[in-house]
């Protein structure tokens, strides 16, 4: 994974979430649905999986600042 940069976090409400998972990539895609559900955030449509470790990986972005379908 490359390091996150203040861009990501730049701002109060602002998150990176690294997801890890033993399997290919249903288990890291399942959370990202959960995440990309309730806030704003990026979405991956690939994992990365590190030569010698076990696993993949799958970064996404959030804006937690506001849930989707409130008002402000």
């Amino acid at each position: 994974m490359k390091p996150i940069s203040a861009a990501h976090v730049a701002q109060t409400g602002l998150a990176v979430v690294d997801v890890a998972a033993c399997d290919d990539h249903q288990t890291v895609f399942a959370v990202q649905a959960l995440l990309t559900g309730r806030w704003a955030a990026t979405s991956a449509n690939r994992t990365v999986r590190v030569p010698g470790e076990p696993g993949v990986w799958l970064r996404c972005c959030l804006g937690v600042r506001q849930e989707l379908g409130s008002q402000q």
